[in-house]
């Protein structure tokens, strides 16, 4: 029986290295075969990827979309096609929408619109508070792979459980074997330096960055694997953002702690000079950090352990909520947040011919990890037979330049608007349907389906980088 598609003449990466002289033979919107030229057989569509590199399809585990209640901001429709366009396959949205998804009904909710909506695949985190910290189990029975908690301000001011409340749901999805992932900076310590920065007149945007310190990172890192010890519950941290967060993550997971841990490409490309350079229109939470951070955030979590997995943290907004005209004007007027599902494949690329990264290392962290992570393994972040046909297709020879008037998301803000990339994404594919390419959408809305998610998978397969 002939396949649908076929996919040929590509770098093939796996977390296990790249092969060169390998077909992908796809059937019904599944991977049917994997194998030399010769071995596939005929197929109705034939697709000569000319020697790029095909990866496992990139999965973005934390996306602001803002629907429900947030449309003006973003939509499903744009925010999957801003994906489709980065080269990502699957999606993960985040729960503080309006209204906020915290039942079983409201995830059915925005299920329906992305259902509806969406160009790529997806999920939805639920997001857990005082007043549903007991629905763990109903929520994780309505579909979501997990939790988000708000330790930190953050957009829609949600208040987070305290703690006798966060270890009561830790207890439950440990039994359910569910992960709750948090924004984890301590709200006191945020709070109070805020507050003392506005009272002395410090408004300029690193001032932003400087309210928040590293130690309010590293005391919520630092407490919820407490907790979560205690709980034996597994726990993720969500945009770690410092050196100092990854050493302490990599003390928790060999304490026998279940922990995971994703960083943002903007903490890896970025020091907080970013903020002097480009101003607020690089006002993020948790803050990009100095120089310092940075190169520990990559000797001790991409090359250490310390971080699992790659994410945006995609917050759309509108240009006057970061008032886009006088970006050095006073930091406080100004939201934080910025758009990422159109660089993160570029710079992650970029990272990988600079040989700061081994592309067997950014496959794993950039699909399978994630995965793994939210219990949609091995349907996606895999290429094996018989599971979702989701690639990414990087042409790692083009120079290119971030434009944010190229951008799909309704926002066009981005600190890596004028940045220099080597590696581009060429091809999208989802279920074994082209969704990108020749940088035009190739499918509708409604395209996309909900991942249907089942328990994580702990055991991390070691990485190393060079050096390591």
């Amino acid at each position: 029986m002939a396949f649908d598609s076929k996919f040929e003449n590509g770098r093939v990466v796996t977390p296990d290295g790249v092969q060169s002289g390998v077909s992908i033979g796809v059937r019904d919107g599944a991977i049917a075969a994997v194998g030399a030229p010769s071995e596939i057989g005929a197929a109705d569509s034939v697709i000569d990827l000319d020697g790029q590199y095909l990866l496992p399809g990139v999965i973005d585990c934390h996306v602001h979309v803002r629907s429900p209640g947030y449309e003006h901001k973003e939509d499903w429709s744009t925010a999957t096609a801003a994906a489709a366009a980065g080269g990502v396959t699957t999606i993960l949205a985040m729960p503080n929408t309006d209204p906020m998804i915290d039942s079983p009904e409201t995830v059915q909710q925005v299920y329906g619109i992305a259902d509806e909506d969406a160009h790529v695949d997806f999920q939805s985190y639920a997001v857990l508070t005082s007043e549903n910290y007991d629905q763990v189990k109903p929520l994780a029975e309505a579909g979501v792979p997990g939790f988000k908690v708000f330790l930190g301000t953050t957009f829609g001011e949600i208040e987070p459980p305290d703690d006798g409340e966060l270890y009561a749901a830790m207890q439950d999805a440990a039994a359910i074997d569910r992960r709750i992932g948090f924004h984890e900076e301590n709200d006191e310590i945020l709070s109070f330096y805020e507050e003392q920065f506005k009272k002395e007149g410090h408004d300029d945007p690193i001032a932003h960055s400087h309210s928040r310190p590293v130690v309010a990172e590293a005391e919520a890192v630092s407490r919820i694997m407490l907790l979560a010890d205690h709980a034996d519950a597994p726990v993720h941290m969500f945009h770690l953002s410092s050196g100092t967060g990854a050493e302490l993550v990599v003390e928790g997971k060999a304490d026998g702690i279940n922990v995971t841990a994703e960083t943002c490409p903007h903490y890896l490309w970025f020091t907080e000079e970013v903020m002097n350079e480009k101003g607020n229109v690089a006002r993020v939470q948790p803050p990009i950090r100095d120089a310092d951070e940075r190169d520990r955030l990559w000797e001790t979590g991409i090359h250490g352990g310390g971080v699992d997995c790659i994410a945006t943290d995609h917050a759309p907004h509108t240009d006057a909520e970061k008032n886009i005209d006088e970006p050095f004007a006073d930091t406080w007027e100004s939201i934080s947040g910025f758009v990422g599902l159109e660089s993160e494949v570029g710079s992650m690329a970029t990272f990988v011919s600079e040989g700061r990264l081994p592309i067997e290392q950014w496959a794993y962290m950039h699909s399978t990890r994630p995965a793994q992570i939210w219990g949609l393994y091995p349907r996606k972040g895999s290429l094996q037979v018989g599971t979702d046909a989701d690639f990414t297709v990087v042409d790692p020879d083009v120079e290119w330049t971030g434009r944010k008037e190229a951008l799909h998301s309704k926002s066009k803000t981005t600190p890596f608007n004028g940045e220099e990339f080597v590696g581009k994404p060429t091809m999208t594919v989802v279920r074994g349907t082209v969704t990108y390419e020749d940088d035009a959408l190739a499918v509708e809305e409604g395209y996309g389906k909900l991942v249907p998610s089942g328990k994580t998978t702990s055991n991390a397969k070691p990485r190393s980088g060079p050096g390591n």
